[in-house]
């Protein structure tokens, strides 16, 4: 690619809008729903310089050239970090008929690359594309299109209600309550996450599913009302009789979990900035009446890749449709982030807001020093043991250098007894947060994504590693966090 790179040579990255898709080069709700027989294929943009398009002939080449069947010369794709990267073909979408039946090839022309599902193809080499296959173009990172196969899809799956507003498409995350999905609205071509629970697994609020339609109103009535810089936006919530659809904006700077497992713990002044908003979106919530009771770094989603960034939080609605003794359940022995008297019920029992506070601290902890406060790979007592007692420490070797305020600020959010538990608004008072500069960064990123006591127990040899909610002993993240040393 040579010595300078054209897709990061820029100092600053432009944040580009969503480009809405134009009269004619997508389909209408309306045409969507009669399918002309020769549209074979389908590719939508998840880059925000492309634009849909429907598939009919046999063979598409993309590039800079004016003689491709897409060109690469709109406005905003010429305003891109990456436009001086892409060749004048850079990549060939071909449909090919054999005995072995009808297959996708995209065929790599490009110098800098061609990306199938994040795996460079090579120049001049083919992949095969199968339904919902992510392309990206020079940089891993730098995503075009989703390819919809529309002979293989799946979409046919999905009640009218949903179907009839949005295409949905590649999965991209699966946890506890369901999988997320990728899709698109009909008409706009506008990208959501649309997160998909069964109701076959779970009860919702303790009642049968088929009876619980009025409280699923009003508790979407009140989802959707939400409006918080620092929680996630739903756009929709549709209710059938075995799922429900939560439609929810797009985010695309990853999890905090994986932002932890990728870059181990951070800074203080980083986790201060992450753990405030945190606060923030908490006492929204509790302000509004609704308690989170799952917080984790799963559930917390960064705006972009940028390492000051801001953060929200997400499936707090699931409180209001699973039941705490289905989601005991779900937790698999690995109960990370409950408060102890969840664990001290079995989940049976009822319990205060304050929950939220102690699973604040639990992330706090680990994002000051990329380990939990409480892990099953302590051997001196077994993990609920640990929580219910609130036995944990602050080992100098991974703890030196981290301020006593930060870990005054964690005494008081893991403090067993919850009458005790410091709440939501005192700890946004805490001394800890007292930084103005760093109040005024999140001021400035409000306004720039608006117009876009504790009983010490002995250190392990090694700090426990974190895992996700739900994950057996046995497995682990793809990439061990980084411990701080």
């Amino acid at each position: 690619m040579g010595s300078q790179d054209p897709c990061t040579s820029s100092s600053s990255t432009m944040e580009l809008p969503t480009q809405e898709i134009g009269d004619g080069e997508f389909l209408s709700e309306e045409e969507d729903e009669e399918t002309p027989s020769n549209v074979w294929g389908r590719l939508f943009p998840i880059g925000e310089s492309f634009t849909a398009m429907d598939l009919i002939k046999e063979e598409y080449t993309f590039g800079r050239a004016e003689t491709c069947d897409y060109v690469f010369n709109s406005p905003l794709m010429k305003k891109h970090k990456c436009f001086q990267a892409y060749s004048k073909v850079h990549f060939i979408i071909r449909r090919v008929h054999s005995s072995t039946g009808t297959h996708v090839f995209l065929e790599d022309k490009s110098s800098n690359g061609a990306f199938v599902n994040g795996e460079k193809v090579g120049k001049d080499a083919k992949q095969v594309l199968n339904n919902n296959d992510e392309i990206g173009l020079s940089l891993i990172k730098n995503k075009a299109f989703v390819f919809l196969d529309l002979l293989a899809s799946d979409n046919n799956r999905f009640p009218k209600e949903i179907s009839k507003k949005y295409t949905v498409t590649k999965v991209l995350g699966r946890g506890a309550c369901g999988e997320v999905r990728l899709a698109f609205q009909k008409g706009t071509c506008s990208k959501y996450a649309v997160k998909i629970i069964s109701k076959k697994a779970f009860s919702l609020g303790g009642q049968n599913h088929q009876n619980i339609s009025p409280q699923i109103q009003s508790e979407i009535a009140i989802m959707k009302s939400l409006k918080h810089h620092a929680i996630i936006k739903i756009e929709d919530v549709i209710d059938t009789p075995d799922t429900v659809y939560i439609v929810l904006e797009l985010l695309e700077g990853g999890e905090l979990f994986d932002r932890l497992a990728n870059k181990g713990s951070f800074s203080e002044d980083r986790a201060k900035l992450y753990i405030y908003q945190i606060l923030l979106a908490i006492d929204y919530l509790h302000r509004n009446g609704i308690t989170h009771r799952d917080l984790k770094p799963e559930n917390i989603l960064m705006v972009n890749d940028d390492d000051d960034t801001l953060i929200k939080v997400t499936d707090f609605g699931l409180s209001k449709f699973v039941d705490a003794v289905s989601m005991m359940k779900t937790f698999c022995g690995t109960p990370n982030y409950l408060a102890p008297e969840i664990l001290l019920t079995a989940g049976s029992g009822s319990y205060t807001k304050a929950v939220d506070c102690w699973s604040v601290g639990v992330i706090a902890f680990i994002c000051l020093v990329a380990y939990p406060p409480f892990s099953d790979e302590i051997t001196e007592m077994d993990l609920q043991t640990q929580i219910t007692g609130g036995h944990y420490s602050f080992p100098d070797q991974y703890w030196h250098g981290i301020s006593d305020t930060a870990k005054d600020l964690i005494k008081k959010l893991l403090t067993v007894d919850p009458k005790k538990r410091i709440a939501v608004d005192a700890a946004l008072k805490h001394p800890w947060f007292k930084d103005e500069s760093m109040k005024k960064k999140v001021q400035k990123l409000i306004e720039a994504h608006s117009d876009s006591d504790v009983k010490q127990m002995s250190p392990p040899k090694n700090p426990p590693s974190l895992k996700r909610v739900g994950q057996s002993k046995n497995e682990r993240p793809a990439k061990k966090f980084n411990l701080k040393q």
